[in-house]
């Protein structure tokens, strides 16, 4: 049994076919580690007994044969499992079902087993994560900053590494917000490809589940067996062919938001970031385009101004009536707003959601999907507490027009925040049923020479318990914070130490784009002609340390670097024979510096 555990899902089916462990093995692990984990994470755990009576089921059963065999995954606790109460966040409204939800029961045929119910905000209803009765989950990366929501628990759960995936829903971006404060793929589908038949409504209409993961080609499995059409779901809808055929990935066009329609509500480190997301898309040789972005943003206004506040009061008026103080006060108070609502402002409202639509679905005949940032600035908690709904309201810039406009999208990340230490993310997003080009796209924006671990369980981000061993390594080029290969840091668990400079004995080398390697600078130490350059320190767990290195393509290596202050780290160093053919940039003092010169 090794001492961490890759959740992954092609690692740990790999483990099982090799029988190098077994489920029972591996289960005890991460029921260990939950243990020891955030409890805001969870409204319910399965106990151990329940756990591995699902174990026992694949006992005899061929991994071959089942494509999520052993996969350990969470619910969000406004989605049936059958036998467990569902709370939806509020323990009043609290019913056990005699049947799993549509999309649940397909993951537990396909061999997948299930850890436990999370938290969320209540009744599905904020992007926070913080309305909840019970105590929220903290964000993994800084325990100062939201964790976003309604999915709250569920991002946590495999941003933490306790599971390989789980399920959220999504009215109003509730399967993105928390993906990428929690450095997550995260994959809204088209409303109606997966049923949602056994989810607790927030607006029936408008729903979808939604999968949190920490790769795109795990995302796109766990939704591959989730997809189906369900005659018991008046909602559900069988993938279709788009109208119009897609392009080649290699000659994607991607729609970007005009300058002026763009808002990072003061957060110039987010607006950095999408620039720096806006270049990578051409530097794949995908075209940019500019739209008119004005549609979307229209839209998103009717959600919480037109009828579908009202929708969310039909869901639960009778419960609402009964028992209006078991319900969280901001979440009360939104609901309610429900009740002043008149047909005749529902039919208005749906006349002007389909002329926007109509403009919306013109973008359509320019771009093959949109590019946004997925939330313009991530907020604090106290900052939540002491303004909640204009908060809220800013986190759903980018996401609460997608069901309106019957939009899929996947949201995945794209940088680190130096000053928060948070992870940030984009979205694309395309008409109905555009999922299986959004999901090449994601994964071309992201593809590294080597994919990434998964994180294991118990996984030492800070303010968990448990830490792991850690070692601190320098970076100076396409690994620093937002561009390119920074991921490869983030998604093994580092997070950013500090911004410093290196002694003024080096030398910066340009070395060309090799492979699917993107041009990076190469140091090298010299006795003079020398001078300081921007070094970024990052905190790495040891355990991930290898499969890092194994991605640095020679000339490059790793050594040890000498520091402005006389420490030495472990950084990257170029070989001296690199010096012959490369450019020398040293005068640039910094890679940023020489890439914004280009």
């Amino acid at each position: 049994m090794p001492d961490s555990i890759d959740l992954s899902l092609a690692t740990l089916r790999k483990t099982y076919l090799e029988g190098s462990a077994s489920p029972r093995e591996v289960f005890s692990r991460i029921l260990a580690a939950c243990d020891e984990g955030d409890p805001g994470i969870w409204i319910q755990r399965l106990t151990e007994k329940q756990v591995f009576g699902y174990v026992e089921k694949l006992d005899g059963k061929d991994p071959e044969t089942l494509p999520l065999y052993g996969i350990p995954f969470a619910i969000k606790d406004n989605i049936d499992l059958v036998g467990i109460p569902t709370t939806a966040g509020c323990a009043e409204y609290a019913y056990t079902p005699d049947e799993s939800a549509f999309a649940v029961q397909r993951l537990l045929d396909a061999g997948a087993i299930p850890i436990g119910k999370t938290n969320l905000d209540q009744f599905a209803t904020g992007l926070v994560g913080l309305r909840s009765p019970y105590p929220p989950p903290k964000n993994p990366y800084n325990a100062d900053y939201i964790p976003g929501g309604s999915s709250s628990g569920s991002a946590v759960a495999v941003s933490a590494g306790l599971v390989s995936f789980s399920l959220g829903t999504d009215t109003a971006g509730s399967g993105r917000v928390p993906a990428s404060l929690n450095n997550l793929v995260g994959l809204k589908p088209s409303r109606g490809l997966v049923s949602c038949r056994g989810v607790v409504p927030a607006c029936r209409t408008l729903d979808c589940v939604t999968v949190f993961a920490e790769t795109v080609d795990d995302g796109a499995t766990v939704l591959d067996v989730m997809a189906g059409f369900d005659p018991a779901d008046p909602y559900s809808r069988p993938l279709a062919p788009p109208e119009t055929p897609f392009t080649e990935i290699a000659k994607a066009r991607i729609g970007i938001p005009r300058s002026g329609q763009l808002e990072f509500f003061g957060d110039e480190e987010c607006a950095a970031l999408f620039s720096e997301a806006r270049e990578h898309c051409a530097d794949l040789g995908w075209e940019v385009v500019e739209i008119d972005f004005a549609p979307f943003l229209e839209a998103a206004l009717l959600l919480y101004e037109g009828p579908w506040v009202a929708e969310r009061l039909t869901a639960i008026e009778a419960f609402l009536d009964e028992q209006p103080e078991a319900v969280f006060p901001v979440t009360r108070n939104i609901i309610q707003g429900g009740r002043t609502l008149s047909a005749v402002s529902a039919f208005r409202a749906e006349y002007r959601l389909r002329e926007l639509k109509r403009r919306a679905d013109r973008t359509w005949e320019q771009v093959d999907a949109v590019l946004t940032p997925t939330f313009g600035k991530p907020y604090r908690v106290s900052e939540v507490e002491a303004d909640p709904i204009r908060t809220n309201s800013n986190l759903g810039y980018y996401t609460n027009f997608m069901n309106l406009l019957d939009c899929a999208a996947v949201a995945v990340p794209a940088g680190n925040l130096a000053s928060s230490g948070l992870p940030w993310g984009i979205t694309f997003f395309g008409p109905a049923f555009s999922d299986p080009l959004l999901l090449k796209l994601s994964n071309a924006y992201l593809a590294t020479e080597a994919a990434p671990p998964a994180m294991s369980p118990a996984f030492d981000l800070p303010g968990n318990a448990g830490a792991q061993e850690r070692i601190e390594i320098a970076v100076c080029g396409a690994h620093l914070s937002g561009l390119p290969l920074n991921h490869q840091l983030t998604t093994r668990g580092g997070w950013l130490v500090e911004s410093t400079e290196t002694a003024p004995t080096y030398r910066m080398l340009e070395l060309p784009a090799t492979g699917t390697l993107p041009p990076r600078p190469g140091l090298i130490r010299v006795s003079e002609g020398g001078n300081s350059v921007a070094v970024e320190i990052w905190s790495l767990p040891i355990v991930h340390l290898g499969s890092f290195m194994n991605l640095i393509g020679a000339p490059l290596g790793i050594g040890r670097l000498q520091l402005s202050d006389d420490r030495l780290v472990l950084g990257f160093l170029c070989e001296a024979e690199a010096a012959a053919s490369a450019t020398d940039i040293t005068r640039f003092g910094s890679w940023r510096n020489f890439i914004a010169s280009r």
